[in-house]
This record gives C-alpha cells, structure tokens and sequence, in this order.
C-alpha cells in the first residue's frame, strides 16, 4: 500500500481529488472499455463520413435519379434492405466506388467500378495467401471473368468497365447480385431473357413469339433462353466461324439426336470439324424467332423451305425440298432409300474384304511355305539369252505416267474425302487445318477428281482407238486380253487348290484372274463415286431432274465405296504387287516399266513359254534399268507406300473413333 500512496492524487472535476488506488483502477476499466471500440474501428471506412448509412441518405430515397451526361435521368435508387442480402451485403459503397472520396460528389465525376479488378486482385491475394481452397467460388468467378475478358461484351474497353458494350452489373444487378443458386434455379432462367433484353429489345420481342420463348413465357424452365445457344460469359459475335459452329453444338445439348443425324450430313461433318462455312441449325430453322416445324411460319415448313435454301444455294430448285438433313439409315420407315443404300453397301464391304482377304492370308501362307520349303523359286537359265537383255518390257512409259498420275489423284482424293468423312476422328481437324480448310479442302478434293476422270477416260479413248484400228483380229477373250474368260475360272479354282496344298501352283498367262480384278474394279467404282461425286459437286443440277433424297443416297454410296476402294487398295492390292513373300518389300515394275526375266517366268509362265515357242521373246527383252532409275523407283514406290498405309490408318482410326 505504500507503493500506492506514492502516486500523485488526480483531480476530479466534479468531486475534487481522489485516492491513487482509485485512480488505478479507473485508468484499468478505461483501457478494457477501449479494445471493442477499437476493433469496431477497423471495420468502418477510412473517412466516417462514406460510411453506408450516409450513402443510403440519398440513394435510399425512393425513385432518386439524376441526370446523365446525355441529359436523360439516371436512377440511384437503392434498396438498403434489398442490398443487404445480396452477395456484395457486407461490403461498403466505397469498395467499388473507389472514386467516391467525399459527399456530396463532385459535379461532372467520371464514376467507374471495376469488377474484374478487384475479383482479380482478391483472388491474386488468395493465391499469395494459400486460401484458394476457401475461395474456390472467387476462383470460379475468376475463370468466368477470364472468358467474359475474350467476349463482345468486354469490348470496346476492356481496361474501363464502364465503357464496355456491357459488363457485370449489366447482367448480374448493380446492387443485387443473388447468390449463384438463384441464378441457375428455375426462377432465374425465367428471368435471363428479360435481363438480356435490357439492350437486346429488338431481340427480346423476336424472341417472345418463338417456340422457346412461348414455352418459358409458360413458366417452362427447361426450354432454351439466351445463354444456352450463346453461352454466359464467353459470348463472341455471332456470325463468325467460332460462334456459329459453338451455338450449333449448343442446339444438340437439347436436341441431341438432331444434332446426331445432322453431323452425318456434309453441313454437319465440317460443322464437326470445327468450321462455320457450311449452313447450321438457325440457317435452316431460324433464331430468335424459331417456330415449331409445323407452323407456317416455320422457315422449314414445306411451303417455306426452298426460300430457305435458296438464302445459301441461290439457284436451288424444288428438288432440294425432300432433301432429308436429319435422315438415318436405321429407319426404313422413314428413310427407306437410305436404309438400302446403306445396307447395301455394307453388304458389298463385308463380301468384298471376306474374299479377298481370305485369298491373300492363304496366298501369303503357301507362298511362304514354299519358299521356306525351297519350293517354286525364281529361276531361269540366263546362258542363251543376248547380253544384257535381262528384263521383260512390261509397261510403257505412258501407262506408267497413268499409273502415277491415278495413283496420286486417289490419295488426294482418299486424304480430303477421308478427312470430312471421319470429322468425328481425333485427326480429323488437325488433317483440316493443314489442308487449309474446308474450301481448300475442296477444291483439292476436286483437283484429285479431274486427275481420277482424266486417266480414266484417256484411258477409255486410247482403247476405243485401238480396238478400232484392230477389230478384226482383235482377240476379245485372247490372252492379252482384259477381259475374263473361263481360264480366269480355272485359274481361281487352281490357286484355292494349290492354297490348300491339294496341287502345285499353277502357270498363269499376261494379266491373271487378280489383275483383271484390280482393272474392273475401277469402273464400278467410277460409277458409284464418280457419279454420286458429280451429283453432289453440281447440285442445283441434281435437284432439277431427280428428288432432294437423291443427294442423302449419294453421299452415302459415295462414302462407303471411297472406304471400299482405299482399304482394297492399301490392303489386297498392296499384297498382291508388293507384300506377299514372292514381292517384299517392294515391286518396282510399274516404276521402271521392267521385271527381270526371272521373275516374269515365274509370275506368267504360260505367256513366257508361248513367246519362247513362237520366238518373240527377243521382242521384250530390255536391259535393266539403270542405277538412277532403279533407285527413284524405289524411293517413289516407297513414299507412295507410306502415303497408302497412311491412309488406312486413318480409315482405321476414323472407325475406331479415335
């Protein structure tokens, strides 16, 4: 106590001196009643006088506006109740407008609130701190601001929000922004066509009298409302490629099997690939204003659908009204000339590739048992022959160039048809993009056409002349004929024999039973893509003779005989020339135009034995082809190749969907 009677009395204003001790323990409460009233003074601005409470004195007055800079009233009005439950409840005015340093403001303010700034700056924060976990919402918001940065809305000021075609607030309430719930419940889809209509009126309006709008002016929150066809933050203009490509995807989220029938149109592949050339849902439908298809106003209602073609085809005619973009081949019902299209070249496929493959897996097996066995090897005695003369001329110079010429016009074909027919292929875009799109695309697929026709019927001509020049003595079914004869029949039937042991491998003449196949082929193939081919390249043509359905019929024998033709190619015609044990790995004979005598004998040992009898074998003796012939021979050969199992990879993976 005597440490106590040492402090100085203090002076009561109102009763005089007081002892020390209570002067203690005054000074002790004063500093205890302090500490809350100091942490309720963090809470506040740093001027007391923005506080909320002072703000809401003006803007909570009912119908407080003032002009604009464009002398139109500007309302501020806020609602403080209202406010308060809104997500943004807690925070000051002053938060987000940052401007605002004193009341009244200043006349003439340049006032704007950024809320990409500071949701950036908070979550920048978060990131530095560690707490992104418990901010994973303001991460959300983050990466909806990052796409909302790329959209229309954020132009033409990204940098000042309050100069953008429309930002946040716009959309989201200045002063109300809800909790994400309520935006996706069914309330707040309801609401999202009148919000869009804010600046949208003219489109709003359009919208209101289409099947979509009727149905949530019904109180139908499944129906589609603005941001499902434009998406909510990431909106782009809606005719570029992107856009429209993206807004036809969208349609499918609804319309799902719609957008699977229309992929399989040539409109929808390239949709798929990623382009917008080609015409996409509201093209054919509409937008805004879409209508039910059995409305009159529909714009694909029979008595309005050639009007809607011809905005794309100008010179469409009546044909293209039964065309059928959501045809299927599994409805006969519905689509009886599709479903037998269909099935009808499936069935050509699986017999086609069931014969053939099972004669090249025996082929491959006796050949390689016979030569393993040292049985039927190559070999002739060279002492009587003229030196030098070592090879039979077998192809002139001019069917080597048609050879080379078709054989690239079919790959050029096989990689832009390929690429538009397996546009669902994780290969598919990148071929695309490389290609430089479908327009490009196009027209190369067109240049591999001319090149395919041309060879063709040059080739067609040439013969015509010759046969004309000849058709006396022509030998129709002789054996340097094309043309197959009962001798083809028994030669089959000998190679099944010798296949399977049952005898020895038998002699053949000039062109065996195979190589009149691999001749013949091309014409079927001629007719089915080459007509169906023309049909779709000249269309309005099409249409002008012959049914819309035509067209669905003509790209589907049009694909299915491409993927015929490549895979019997890459597959049956490369064993038969250049896989098999007798060829591997390479034949360059439709190179250098040449085989050695050797290999002739054993290949086409009854012509062989007929012009050694006759004495004409000197006719076709060559010399071999000289070092640089025979190695770009090989070089070509093995580039085309490649280029050819390329291409069965990818019809392989396009299968496969991979």
């Amino acid at each position: 106590m005597a440490r106590f009677n040492k402090v100085p009395p203090v002076l009561n204003s109102k009763f005089g001196l007081i002892s020390p001790a209570k002067t203690l323990l005054t000074l002790m409460l004063i500093v205890i009643m302090q500490i809350p009233l100091s942490s309720m003074a963090f809470a506040e601005p740093e001027n007391p006088k923005l506080r909320n409470e002072k703000c809401l004195k003006c803007h909570g007055k009912e119908n407080y506006s003032r002009k604009a800079a464009n002398g139109e009233q500007r309302q501020l009005h806020v609602t403080a109740e209202k406010f308060s439950q809104s997500v943004h409840g807690g925070q000051d005015c002053v938060n987000c407008h940052k401007d605002i340093i004193k009341i009244p403001h200043k006349k003439g303010l340049d006032r704007k609130v950024g809320c990409v700034q500071c949701h950036t700056e908070l979550w920048d924060e978060a990131q530095q701190a560690g707490t992104t976990d418990e901010n994973a919402r303001l991460g959300v918001v983050v990466e909806q601001i990052d796409s909302y940065m790329g959209s229309i809305h954020a132009r033409p000021s990204i940098a000042d929000q309050s100069r953008t075609n429309a930002t946040c607030y716009n959309c989201h309430d200045a002063h109300y922004i809800a909790p994400i719930d309520s935006h996706v419940g069914a309330n707040g889809r309801l609401q999202i066509p009148e919000t869009c209509g804010q600046c949208h009126s003219d489109v709003l309006d359009t919208y209101k009298t289409s099947v979509h709008g009727l149905e949530i002016s019904n109180g139908n929150a499944n129906a589609a409302v603005c941001v499902d066809c434009h998406t909510t933050h990431s909106i782009k203009k809606p005719h570029n490629g992107s856009s429209r490509v993206a807004i036809t995807r969208n349609c499918g989220n609804c319309h799902e099997e719609n957008l699977e029938s229309y992929t399989e149109t040539y409109h929808g592949k390239v949709t798929r690939l990623g382009y917008g050339e080609t015409a996409k849902c509201y093209d054919c439908h509409g937008s805004h204003g879409i209508k039910r298809t059995d409305d009159d106003a529909s714009m694909v209602h029979n008595g309005n659908r050639l009007q809607t073609c011809q905005s794309c085809h100008e010179d469409a005619t009546e044909g293209y009204v039964t065309f059928q973009p959501h045809g299927t081949t599994d409805d006969f019902d519905n689509y009886p000339e599709m479903w037998l299209a269909s099935k009808g070249m499936i069935g050509l496929l699986l017999g086609t590739f069931a014969f053939f493959w099972l004669h090249s897996a025996l082929w491959f097996y006796r050949e390689y048992q016979d030569r393993k066995h040292g049985k039927d090897r190559p070999h002739i005695m060279m002492d009587d022959l003229p030196k030098g003369k070592t090879h039979f001329k077998r192809f002139t110079r001019w069917w080597r160039l048609a050879h080379l010429v078709g054989a690239l016009s079919i790959m050029l074909l096989a990689l832009t048809g390929l690429t538009v027919l397996f546009s669902g292929s994780a290969w598919a875009p990148l071929m695309m993009k490389l290609l430089g799109g479908p327009v490009s695309a196009g027209i190369l697929h067109r240049i591999g056409a001319i090149g395919f026709i041309s060879v063709f019927f040059i080739h067609l001509i040439y013969f015509a002349f010759h046969i004309g020049r000849t058709w006396r003595t022509f030998q129709w079914f002789g054996p340097n004929s094309l043309i197959p004869n009962w001798d083809d029949l028994k030669d089959a039937i000998a190679m099944f024999r010798w296949f399977f042991g049952l005898a020895r491998r038998p002699v053949l003449d000039h062109f065996s039973y195979w190589e009149k196949f691999d001749y013949w082929a091309p014409f079927w193939g001629m007719t089915i893509i080459g007509v169906s081919g023309m049909m779709m390249w000249y269309p309005a043509v099409t249409a002008s003779v012959l049914p819309g359905w035509v067209f669905n019929v003509a790209a589907i024998v049009h694909g299915e005989e491409a993927i015929l033709a490549v895979v019997f190619l890459f597959t049956v015609h490369f064993f038969n020339n250049h896989f098999r044990p007798d060829k591997f790995p390479l034949d360059t004979t439709m190179f250098t135009g040449s085989v050695p005598l050797e290999h002739y004998r054993h290949e086409h040992r009854r012509e062989y034995d007929r012009l050694v009898e006759s004495g004409e074998i000197d006719k076709y003796l060559v010399d071999a082809p000289s070092q640089p012939m025979a190695r770009g021979s090989k070089i070509l050969g093995t580039v085309l190749i490649v280029i050819g199992l390329s291409l069965l990879t990818l019809v392989l993976l396009g299968f496969l969907g991979i």
